[in-house]
Formats: structure tokens, sequence, C-alpha cells
């Protein structure tokens, strides 16, 4: 091997403190030859960030480059777990706005008319929360039997969709006894008490394996309740499983295998939440947590035929979740409909001590926001660019149904900078799991392609941090453009992935993705409405109106039907 190629290979690993050894080169001089780094390995690595310096500017950086390798050395030294979070904090609200915020009204949800509770109780695993409330606290149900029920066929189907890492089978059983003695002595906590539900098993549940999906860390046991955990433990919610995601939030391949879609089982469930979506959309909890980075909420959301609710940033607490990228981390419900979504959420979100970036924000359910009232937006540009037939096909018939309904809808632009949120996703995924990879417990996962973690962490090491802040201060002027756009509607409709999805992930924006319905193959499609910041009742009244006249939120998947649901 020619010394030129040695030292191109080299000049990637040194600059980021690598120990492997370097010999001098024609650039160098004798003293310089000494360091670390030498001229020629800035010569090549300036090319990762686009630069061009020349032989005198490099060699002036010489000094300063190899002493940062000695901070690095000494960094390194100190073990950071990955819950401590970086002193600088994303701040989605835009500089000189301020959000109205006070302690929120208790939430009750009943049903307008009074349900028909099954006479079968496996007859009861698809209906909706409301439903199952009113039967549990009528005492027309027991959530032992509910639980029971749910646990069986959590059992009976995990063969075939591979969701679920652990039951928490005698947590459940706990927690159901305790319900019905509660609500027996007239102690009702609210529409979630007695209720079976999972969560993904990025959140940590005491006593119970927390793993990330990961071979690496499937045997690991956290001594903590993450905070959505507890809250909906408060409110009387029963866990019945831990549910699979991707290794470290990524795609749906964990240490387990892959989750199925429940409509084509041949197929993955798509996204890091798809033991959520799954179990959801077949029947296996009455709802289910999610989280979303980049996408892992809306898109297993949508390939499962569910409704999926990604909050603004900072309105649910993530204390006790995997950190995978601080400012762009978010929690919230996946569920069979908007309603039951917006139940879910009126238990979890609120400020947190535990978590810096949570607020205090009002939410009230049932929504009082008239959805005719309603300022509509809808991405033009978006709709007509569409690659998806069945997508672009049921989209324009659900902007054709709000229409119908009597909806104007004003057509809007995106931002036109360039949104690149990468660059932040993977320099914070790269940091959070920096021990990690320099120890090689990368290769302990399953997925060692090329898109997949092991490799993003590597490549992420090489992002300059002038870029990672520049991209930052970019962030900024497309939180000021979503601000002045958001001026003008209340909430907008647009296709579920692309632009979108990576616009308001990066800005901090609500979003629910609902089904709309099906492609040729009978697999779900879906639409998504965004929100301002912190307007979840808007886009959760919207949702729901949509389902009020459509059923595509209540189909189920054909092997795993069962009475229709109500």
């Amino acid at each position: 091997m020619s010394h030129s190629k040695w030292t191109r290979r080299q000049a990637l690993a040194s600059l980021s403190g690598s120990s492997l050894a370097l010999s001098s080169c024609q650039e160098d001089t004798p003293e310089e030859a000494e360091m670390h780094i030498t001229a020629e390995l800035l010569q090549y690595a300036q090319r990762l960030a686009g630069l061009d310096f020349n032989a005198q500017e490099r060699k002036l950086m010489l000094k300063r480059v190899n002493k940062n390798l000695d901070f690095y050395k000494e960094l390194r030294e100190v073990s950071i777990d990955n819950s401590v979070p970086p002193a600088i904090q994303f701040e989605p609200i835009p500089f000189g706005r301020a959000m109205q915020t006070f302690s929120n009204p208790s939430i009750e949800n009943t049903p307008t008319q009074i349900p028909k509770v099954p006479s079968r109780l496996e007859d009861l695993a698809y209906c909706s929360l409301s439903h199952l409330s009113y039967a549990l606290r009528s005492r027309k149900v027991s959530s032992m039997d509910l639980t029971r029920l749910y646990i069986e066929r959590l059992k009976k189907h995990d063969k075939q969709l591979n969701c679920v890492v652990s039951l928490t089978e005698d947590l459940a059983l706990r927690q159901a006894r305790k319900a019905d003695e509660e609500i027996a002595r007239g102690k009702y906590r609210g529409p979630l008490h007695g209720i079976p539900w999972g969560v993904k098993d990025l959140l940590s549940v005491r006593g119970y394996r927390t793993t990330w999906g990961a071979t690496s860390h499937q045997e690991q046991v956290l001594d903590l309740n993450a905070t959505v955990v507890q809250r909906l433990e408060d409110a009387g919610a029963v866990l019945i499983s831990k549910l699979s995601l991707g290794a470290l939030a990524g795609v749906d391949v964990w240490f387990g295998g892959q989750t199925r879609n429940p409509w084509k089982l041949e197929e993955g469930s798509r996204g890091s939440s798809a033991g959520s979506a799954a179990a959801t959309a077949t029947g296996l909890v009455g709802f289910s947590i999610g989280s979303e980075t980049m996408g892992s909420i809306i898109y297993p959301s949508s390939t499962c035929g569910v409704t999926g609710l990604r909050p603004t940033f900072g309105r649910v607490s993530r204390h006790g979740a995997m950190a995978l990228s601080w400012s762009l981390d978010k929690i919230g419900p996946i569920c069979r409909s908007a309603e039951d979504c917006a139940m879910v959420f009126a238990a979890i979100h609120g400020v947190d001590l535990k978590d810096r970036t949570t607020r205090n924000i009002p939410f009230t359910w049932p929504s009082q926001v008239r959805s005719d009232h309603l300022r509509i937006g809808y991405t033009k540009t978006l709709f007509r660019d569409q690659e998806d037939g069945s997508f672009k096909e049921n989209a324009v018939k659900s902007l054709d149904l709000l229409r119908s309904l009597g909806m104007k809808l004003i057509p809007i632009e995106l931002p036109s900078r360039p949104v690149a949120p990468e660059i932040i996703l993977y320099a914070e995924a790269a940091a959070a799991f920096d021990e990690f990879t320099r120890t090689n417990r990368d290769d302990l996962l399953l997925e060692q392609q090329e898109n997949n973690w092991p490799s993003m962490f590597r490549q992420a090491r090489f992002i300059p941090a002038v870029e990672y802040i520049q991209t930052n201060r970019l962030r900024t002027l497309l939180m000021e453009d979503m601000a002045r756009l958001m001026s003008q509607v209340d909430l907008y409709v647009a296709p579920s992935f692309g632009d979108n999805l990576r616009l308001t992930n990066l800005t901090g924006h609500p979003c629910i993705s609902l089904p709309n319905g099906f492609d040729p193959d009978g697999r779900p499609t879906s639409i998504s409405f965004t929100g301002t910041l912190f307007g979840e009742a808007e886009i959760l009244a919207l949702a729901k109106r949509y389902q009020d006249v459509t059923d595509f939120h209540s189909r189920q998947p054909p092997l795993f039907a069962g009475q229709r649901a109500t």
C-alpha cells in the first residue's frame, strides 16, 4: 500500500482521536512528524468538511489540533450515561414569542351515547377507549377479565407479529386487581382506569428489562419508571407488555427479528415504534406508547393503519427513555382513533422537573375547538408531487372530504430553505452512543449495513462541529419561517411522509397521522395534520371530525379481525 493511500485512511480516524500509529510524510518537518496529526493528514481530512486550506494555513493549525486530541483523551476517561443531556437545550418557540402556561383541568371523557357493551368478552379487544372506560366504570366488565383477554391475545398473536419483548403479566395482574378494587370503592382515577396498554421498550419499567431493542442491551434493567409509565400508572392504566422497537430506535428489526405488518405479514411494520403500532392495530392492547425522532410514530402508524400522535417537542417528558437525539426526541400515543390519542395524551403531557425541555401548556379534552371554524391549509406542491399512486389518490379524496364538510382549504407552501435534520440527528446520536462506538459494542447489533446505526454513528464522528452549529442556526431560521406560515392557518394537511415529516420534526411541531384508505394490495394509506406549536387540540379535533364520517380507523387486519370495533 502506498504511503499516500495509508495516510488518507488514517486521517479519518486520527482527527477524532484514534491511537493508530502514523508515519511522517513529505510535507511535515521532523518536529511536526512527531505529532499525532500531521500537515499531510490535515490536507486529506479537510476534504471531509469541504474546505480548502493551503499548506501554510495547515501548519498554523497543527499545534492546536494536536492539543485537542489530549482533551479528547481526558474527556473519554469520563463515563457519561445515556441519560445525561448536553448543557445546550433546544427550544422550539421562536425568540420573542410567548406561550400561555397554567395548570390543566381534570380530563374526563364520557361517550355522548351510552355504548352497547359486547356480550362476548373477546369482542372488547378492538373497542375504543371511551367504550372500554364506560364498561369498566359501570362494572359491566372487570379490569382483570380485560387484562387476561389482552394477555391471551398477545401470547397467541405475537408468533405472527413478533412485537413483544417482555410480557409484564405479573405487574399487570396486580394493577388490574387494584383497579377493580378502587373502582368498586368509588375511587375512580379517570378514563384510563383499568385499561391495559403497552409501551415501546425504549422506556424503563422498574423490575423489567429495558432492552432498547438491541442485542447489546437485551439484559439491561433500569431501576426506575419512566415518567410516562408512572403517569399512566397514576391514571390507573394497566401495563401488560413492553413492545418491540428497532435496535436503538432504528428500523423495525430488533434482536428478536423483524416486527411484522399485520396487513401484510411478509413485510415489516416500518419504523422503530413497530411493536406499538402492530399491537394496537391487532387489538392486543387498548393503546400504546411510541416515540419519534424522525418518523418513528408516523411511519409505523401509517403502515399498520392506526392513529399516531407526535406531540410538540417538550410536551411529554422523556425521562426514563433512551436518548437518541436530545433536540429531536418526542414521545406520544399510538391508538385506534384520534379521540383515543387525546385521552392518552391528556394523561401523559405536562411539565416534569426531570426533563428540562417540558412545558406546562393547557390541553382540554373533549376539545372546545370547532373544526369548521379552523383555518386549514394544505401543502399544494407536496400533494401534487407525491409519487405513490395510492397515497396520492387517497390524499386527494381526503381533501375532497374535508371540503364536503364545509371546510375551506387554503393552499400553502412550506419554507424553501434547505432542510438537513440528519446532520443534527446523526451528530447527537453519535454523542449519545460515543463509548458504545469507541469500544466496538456496535458490532453486536444485528443490522450492519450502510444505513444502519453502527455505520451512522461512525460517519457522524466526522461532522464538523461548526457545521453542526450552522445547521442549528439554519434551524432557527426555519422555525421563524414556520411561525410566519402558522400565523396564516391553525393547522394544515400534508402527506404523511417526505419533506413535511423532516421539516416538522426539526421545528418541533405536532403532527397526527390517521388512516385514509387502502392500496390495491389491501395495505393502509394515511394522511397527516400538522398543527401550531402546542396545537394538539386543533389537530385532534379535526382528526376526530374526519374519523366521525369515515371508518378507515376501525378496519381490522383480516388475519386478526374480531367483531366490528365501536
